[in-house]
């Protein structure tokens, strides 16, 4: 039996801008409102908003909460001052990719964490069932509606909608008069927030934005954005099955913890090097899309692996992907071909990200 869809509270609004709707990850979401290729073009020129409501909001708090939460994941919690956020994974006792996430220190003994909308039930069965007695962890997640505002003018759009607001540095965390939440922080590669309000407010707010001159932006034109950044989606380029090494995320683990889930796999890792890594590639000509799990071949056809994401560029206007490769085809400028339906396209490695925002 296929589980219900969960509806965002702004299915509304999404509805009366013509949006396509299509399911995601459990949810009811917008793929797109004009064209993916339009909506992308935004977020790099103007600004975008997307509908973000999707994703979980985790809050952690009580005396022990910031040792607890270094255990549990791969950065390190301590850095953090009051108002500041970071990535970091959460993983497996095999130092595989649970989920991928960002934590605001909203207290000094508080955290708001941010989680992938097909891992809010399963994150927080793994965070609950790790819990100390002195932490209390809520899942707030149908509390709140969020939407991410991102581009070029996205600052100006956020002083227009919302005069007399903070709107923290990056990566920073705030509190507006109303107690919504403004994190400087987004998927894009540009300069954006995320908002997130109450689920009743959610309207009036997403409308706001779009008066200050945001443009609707749906699902597809987010996965083009991230993925011209090299930016990873869970499910696709992190799994259970693969590590924040093999992914190239060594950057947001901190292995001079003392201790944390997964540790001691990745420093064996580190130390021998892993046998595969995820890997940019890009068209070298002309070719049709590549998509997830095409085929990848070496030159003289020995299958490699197999993407773990593609899209047709738009900034780029050509074929871009990731995939896992054997650490002896990673190396940048490495030839290879992907198997569109029995046709092999040219491309090679490349380094991240495939596009750099102005």
């Amino acid at each position: 039996m296929t589980p219900e869809l969960q509806h965002s509270p702004l299915e509304a609004a999404h509805q009366a801008l013509g949006a396509r709707l299509v399911p995601f990850a459990g949810w009811y979401m917008p793929v797109q409102y004009t064209s993916i290729l339009a909506e992308h073009h935004a977020v790099r020129s103007q600004a975008g908003i997307f509908d973000i409501s999707h994703m979980g909001q985790f809050i952690v708090s009580g005396p022990g909460c910031a040792a607890w939460l270094n255990r549990l994941l791969t950065n390190n919690i301590d850095k953090l001052a009051l108002g500041q956020g970071q990535y970091t994974l959460m993983l497996n006792e095999r130092g595989g990719v649970i989920d991928d996430l960002i934590a605001y220190r909203s207290g000094e003994t508080e955290f708001f964490l941010v989680v992938n909308a097909s891992m809010i039930e399963e994150d927080f069965f793994w965070l609950a069932s790790h819990q100390d007695p002195d932490v209390i962890l809520r899942n707030e997640s149908e509390l709140w509606a969020g939407m991410a505002v991102q581009g070029p003018r996205a600052s100006a759009i956020f002083a227009a909608a919302c005069p007399g607001e903070p709107l923290p540095p990056r990566n920073g965390y705030a509190t507006t008069a109303a107690a919504a939440i403004v994190c400087r922080t987004g998927y894009t590669g540009e300069d954006g927030f995320e908002f997130f309000c109450p689920a009743a407010e959610a309207i009036a707010a997403w409308d706001g934005f779009i008066a200050a001159g945001a443009s609707p932006c749906g699902l597809g034109a987010r996965d083009t954005l991230r993925l011209e950044m090299g930016y990873p989606l869970n499910g696709n380029d992190l799994s259970p099955e693969r590590s924040p090494i093999e992914a190239g995320l060594g950057f947001f683990v901190d292995l001079t913890k003392p201790d944390f889930i997964g540790r001691d796999v990745l420093l064996s890792q580190k130390s021998a090097g892993p046998a595969v890594k995820l890997c940019a590639i890009q068209y070298t000509d002309k070719g049709a899309p590549p998509r997830a799990h095409y085929p990848v071949l070496a030159t003289d056809g020995t299958l490699l692996g197999e993407l773990a994401s593609g899209v047709l560029s738009p900034s780029l206007m050509t074929g871009i992907a990731m995939a896992y490769l054997p650490t002896a085809f990673s190396q940048l400028g490495t030839p290879l071909q992907i198997d569109v339906r029995g046709r092999q396209f040219p491309a090679i490695v490349v380094k991240k990200p495939f596009y750099k925002a102005k």
